[in-house]
């Protein structure tokens, strides 16, 4: 038996001009440009090292190291980098599953 994936939208229009397509790209590319360059501004503030392991970074692993909104909210970029700390890819994974872990201990099954 095969099956067929086809669009389940009928009777309207599902493709998009290929100029309705080009704006959309450009409007999201001109919004990451101006929330863009905080990485760079805490990298330089923070320097090249986790907050929380203390691994240090260098140039060929320097990916692997990210910026975490302490508050969570990531249009929060302060110029002098109060909300943000450096956290290697491991240590920013787990900062983000604490609250969920935490929930899943504290669910008093309601």
């Amino acid at each position: 038996m095969t099956r067929s994936f086809r669009s389940r939208v009928r009777g309207r229009q599902s493709a998009k001009s290929q100029e309705e397509c080009d704006d959309l790209v450009r409007r999201l590319k001109q919004g990451q440009s101006q929330g863009s360059g905080y990485r760079e501004k805490s990298l330089k503030i923070h320097g090249w090292i986790c907050a929380k392991c203390a691994r240090e970074f260098e140039l060929d692993n320097l990916h692997l190291l990210t910026v975490h909104h302490k508050d969570g909210n990531h249009n929060n970029n302060p110029p002098d980098g109060s909300n943000w700390e450096n956290l290697c890819i491991y240590c920013h994974d787990d900062e983000h599953s604490r609250s969920l872990l935490g929930d899943h201990f504290t669910d008093d099954g309601s």
